[in-house]
């Protein structure tokens, strides 16, 4: 005599390929499903607010960061600083005397990094570095005509420094062009003396070096200050006018992961003795700005999650007291705890996947809207926000783990029911 494989098979007619607890569950679901749908709409809010908030501020902080660095490395190794001696103070018995020691600060001469093209290599060669650009960066003055700036002059090589500051895309007027005889200079300084391109400068430099240079170029970098003084030519022209000889006083740096910019800089210190300041360091308030914003973020993904969690644990708990006849029964014939429990446990996670599923396309929806709605003056995206799949399975996968977890408690309580008394009422 052929015997059922389950002792409910012949009751409730269980299809051979889902197994009972995925049929209980699926059951209970559907018979509360006023209860099932607000969860699940519950959920899908939680996680469309995750999905949004995560993708807009992660491309906001992008932008903010694009915009920081557009015109700067992301290390910049300087020469060390001259360091400060102690002088012992004579007094008048004229024994000198640590204790009346004056320290007097060094003054700060112009120099060159020490062997710089062995430098340089060597941070070639580390895996994080992108590139690495010499520069020779000095003040002077320029003339034109009655009119006279003090600017910055930063000497480079193009076709490494344009890799670090995209320069060819900030130009308005000319090109970014850069012979031995060319200069790049600011809007702003251009206003300032009623240049254009094609017009010649007169550059002097604090050490009496002189050169006439051609405007071949005219670049807005978005700030004021930095159009008033900044101006770019060849590397060579630059160390000719400051006297450098070869030198160069700065290695501009750019590395793959510009969070990790700090920890690259020690390391670039700790190989070669030079100073390294990331970007990190030299923007201190707005990358604390920028982490306590990563912060807020999350604090408001978890309080969304334990909201979810809660909203789960709550429904399930309810379905508990309700099917609590159905519970006895179905351990008064045979069923395990173990079963019972697997089956709130799946409760708890197709409520969370479910909810996620529909959670990231509304998230996925808000984030198209808000991308048309929102656009610069001339029609353009106002920032970009790049939708990562990893996002929305990450999104997914939180989803079903916290409707698991918030699924526990009612299912223990639900397998710990005893059938007499769960039967009885």
């Amino acid at each position: 005599m052929n015997t059922p494989a389950h002792p409910l098979n012949a009751v409730v007619g269980l299809s051979s390929w889902m197994p009972f607890e995925w049929w209980v569950a699926l059951r209970f679901l559907r018979e509360g499903r006023v209860q099932t749908a607000f969860i699940i709409g519950g959920v899908a809010i939680g996680v469309g607010v995750i999905v949004f908030m995560s993708a807009l501020l992660s491309g906001l902080q992008a932008n903010f960061v694009k915009r920081v660095l557009t015109g700067q490395a992301h290390i910049q190794l300087l020469p060390p600083k001259e360091v400060a001696r102690a002088l012992p103070n004579l007094g008048h018995s004229g024994n000198p005397t640590l204790e009346d020691s004056i320290v007097q600060s060094p003054l700060q001469r112009f120099k060159s990094i020490d062997q710089w093209q062995s430098v340089a290599a060597l941070i070639r060669a580390l895996p994080e570095v992108s590139v690495v650009s010499p520069a020779a960066n000095g003040s002077a003055l320029v003339v034109r005509g009655d009119a006279s700036r003090a600017i910055s002059v930063v000497g480079i090589e193009p076709e490494l420094y344009f890799r670090i500051v995209p320069m060819p895309e900030k130009i308005v007027r000319g090109s970014a062009r850069l012979t031995v005889n060319d200069i790049l200079i600011g809007t702003e300084l251009a206003s300032d003396l009623g240049v254009s391109v094609g017009d010649k400068l007169r550059v002097t430099a604090a050490n009496g070096n002189a050169n006439t240079l051609t405007i071949s170029g005219i670049f807005d970098l978005g700030n004021k200050g930095a159009n008033q003084r900044t101006t770019l030519m060849t590397l060579h022209s630059a160390q000719s006018l400051l006297g450098l000889a070869g030198g160069v006083t700065a290695l501009d740096v750019t590395v793959h992961d510009v969070y990790a910019a700090e920890l690259v800089a020690h390391h670039i210190t700790a190989l070669t003795g030079v100073q390294a300041d990331s970007w990190i360091k030299t923007n201190e308030q707005f990358f604390a700005a920028v982490s306590a914003q990563t912060t807020a973020n999350t604090a408001i993904r978890l309080f969304v999650g334990l909201s979810v969690a809660f909203g789960i644990a709550s429904v399930l708990v309810v379905s508990v007291v309700q099917k609590s006849r159905e519970i006895g029964i179905l351990r008064a014939m045979g069923i395990t705890r173990g079963q019972i429990l697997r089956v709130f446990l799946l409760q708890g996670g197709l409520l969370g996947f479910g909810g996620a599923l529909a959670g990231s396309v509304l998230g996925w929806l808000g984030l198209a809207v808000w991308m048309q709605a929102q656009r610069n003056p001339d029609g353009t995206v106002m920032f970009a926000i790049s939708f990562e799949p990893l996002m929305f399975a990450t999104a997914l996968l939180l989803a079903t783990v916290t409707g698991l977890a918030a699924s526990f408690a009612p299912a223990m309580r639900a397998a710990r029911l005893d059938p007499v008394a769960a039967i009885r009422g």
